[in-house]
């Protein structure tokens, strides 16, 4: 294992490390302010020391510092505390100092990464990015293609967009260049696999045909000559899903939802039947969405099964397009990489828990199947990933990895302006967004330079993560009734045991079988430990909140309500269930005293708010 402290990487909790990052700081601000003064360093200044010294310039200035003091105040009074163990919310910690320090220093040079004209230097790191995170995920360097989003939504969109072009093309090449697609049968044409549709592309870019004419006919006819289509998406999917298939033209109705097991993980037997019926009835499947790292849950679904479904459809003659939405969970494909970027056997991981990683995982954290899961990702078409969540780099800093950029041919536009001769650096023709800071490429590609993709650097902060995250649910699991100052007493239970880093759970009193009830109580314990009790300074643990519903989750969380004494006639007639949940994405709770102590803070707190 390299050498390499987690406790370094970080502004901390106290601002532990403010004189290392100050200096670095110092030192970016000063090589910019070099940079303007040596440029033609013949020319004149313009703001000259008489222009300084008017009353206008300084009242000018004056008001500057004035605005920038009460926005220092605003954001002191009521932004939240991501950087602090007491934080226990929303996907969001302490930032990796050179990321944070990587944005800061580019921001001022405000790259613009749509044209390689505007964005030189770091249109290059964007595309270095995409082949870090290529690597991280399995993919081919060679082959592999990937650039940074606004975030998870607009990079799953995009997938679903180069998805839809791509099913699109096979009829779109019948009309406009119908020698290359004679052997093709009708079936074929509607339901070819992505590995046969790419092969395509190649067939019309070699036969000089990948032209004007053959995107007007995918972008004018698209998807309607295929007839109904479905995408599926398991029950736990993000909701930008329906945004999506809304702003793709797709219609809600071709968006089916696969029911989730009681750990929340897609039900494949379930997509099984979907694509069986979309076999037998001859339904093209668009494609079919896996999640790893739900955000209400931290489910990782069984990408290995999945992919191994898409495989045995594809033999048949169903093939579809396979996304993974990873936009919370990618980054954990770091703690199973070893330090020559190698895919670790599951006893290796196992083993080096104990060992070399110095942390303790409760409940055999990895299970086989999270193990399988993350190892098949590979095997998707296309990754979401969200390097402003796991990655521990500041907003806006998603991403989308497709496994053979030949898929671009499918969606390219061309602006004459932004062209600079070499299509390959030209972003703005493949991508949704416009215009896009040049920063958020700087601030993951210095956080990937100072931080390996593996276990010897950032699975060590993805270890100490899960690592509180299984501590915090075996101390949840084990802890006993909780004797509050009302006389009752109450108890807790996770909802499921987390696949990474995810705790959601929720505490009832004894006796109490009124689901209603249930929900009031976990509502006042969430206004105590939120925004909404005030000042977010008082507030001594910070949490999130979600709500599960009936129509949703159908009969999944039953097990989860059991063990809290409701029954499943309560369950329909409430309909929904409102759960507490912390994303333990913190690298400062440890194992030992610091995390004892949390938690005796955390049962305190919990019996003082239920009490009251």
């Amino acid at each position: 294992m390299d050498n390499l402290d987690v406790n370094a990487l970080f502004l901390g909790p106290k601002s532990e490390n403010h004189d290392f990052f100050k200096r670095l700081l110092d030192f970016l601000m000063d090589e910019h302010i070099h940079w303007r003064r040596n440029f033609h360093p013949d020319d004149a200044p313009f703001v000259t020391l008489p222009k300084k010294r008017t009353e206008f310039f300084m009242q000018s200035q004056d008001r500057t510092e004035e605005v920038l003091l009460e926005l220092s105040s605003r954001l002191k009074a009521k932004s939240m505390p991501w950087f602090s163990p007491r934080y226990l919310g929303h996907m969001n910690s302490d930032l990796l100092i050179p990321a944070v320090l990587g944005s800061m220093a580019t921001i001022l040079y405000n790259p613009n990464n749509c044209a390689f004209e505007g964005s030189p230097a770091t249109t290059d790191l964007e595309l270095e990015v995409g082949r870090q995170l290529a690597a991280m995920i399995g993919y081919s360097a060679n082959s592999a293609w990937g650039h940074i989003t606004s975030g998870g939504t607009v990079a799953n969109i995009e997938a679903l967009w180069s998805a839809r072009n791509a099913k699109s093309l096979p009829l779109a090449a019948r009309e406009v260049a119908p020698d290359l697609v004679t052997d093709w049968s009708n079936h074929m044409l509607r339901h070819a696999s992505m590995t046969a549709i790419l092969d395509l592309v190649s067939a019309l870019r070699e036969a000089g045909k990948l032209h004007d004419a053959l995107q007007r006919s995918i972008r004018a006819k698209g998807i309607t000559q295929l007839g109904p289509t479905r995408v599926f998406v398991p029950q736990t999917r993000h909701y930008c899903w329906e945004k999506a298939m809304d702003i793709l033209g797709m219609g809600s109705d071709a968006l089916v939802h696969i029911p989730v097991r009681s750990d929340f993980r897609m039900d494949v037997n379930a997509l099984a039947a979907q694509l069986e019926e979309c076999l037998h009835r001859d339904i093209p499947v668009l494609a079919v969405v896996a999640v790893v790292g739900t955000t209400e849950e931290g489910a990782i679904d069984e990408i290995h099964h999945i992919a191994a479904l898409k495989k045995a459809y594809e033999a048949k003659g169903l093939g579809f397009f396979l996304h993974i939405d990873a936009a919370y969970g990618g980054y954990g494909r770091t703690f199973f990489l070893d330090k020559n970027n190698t895919f670790m056997t599951h006893e290796a991981v196992c083993a080096m828990n104990e060992t070399e990683m110095d942390i303790r995982l409760y409940d055999e954290w990895p299970d086989n199947e999270v193990h399988r899961a993350y190892e098949a990702m590979p095997e998707a078409d296309a990754v979401t990933i969200d390097s402003h969540k796991m990655g521990y780099v500041p907003y806006a800093a998603g991403a989308i990895v497709h496994k053979d950029k030949r898929i671009l041919d499918c969606v390219g536009y061309h602006a004459p302006y932004t062209a600079s001769g070499d299509e390959d650096n030209q972003l703005g023709n493949f991508i949704l967004e416009g215009s896009k800071a040049g920063a958020a490429a700087a601030a993951v590609w210095a956080a990937h330079k100072a931080v390996p993709l593996n276990v010897s650097g950032h699975g060590r902060i993805v270890a100490r993560s899960l690592e509180a995250a299984a501590t915090f649910y075996h101390n949840l699991s084990t802890m006993p009734p909780v004797h509050a100052m009302d006389g009752h007493t109450y108890i807790a239970t996770a909802l499921t045991r987390p696949d990474f880093n995810i705790v959601a759970f929720a505490f009832n009193r004894e006796g109490n079988a009124n689901l209603d009830t249930m929900n009031a109580i976990n509502r006042r314990v969430y206004d105590r430990c939120s925004y909404v009790a005030g000042p977010i300074y008082k507030t001594d643990f910070i949490t999130s909140k979600t709500s599960l519903d009936h129509h949703e989750y159908g009969d999944s969380t039953l097990p989860f309500l059991e063990r809290l004494g409701i029954g499943g006639k309560e369950w329909q007639r409430v309909g929904t269930v409102f759960v507490l949940r912390a994303c333990i994405m913190t690298p400062f709770l440890a194992e030992g005293t610091t995390y004892t102590a949390y938690w005796q803070r955390f049962l305190s707190i919990m019996a003082s708010i239920l009490g009251e």
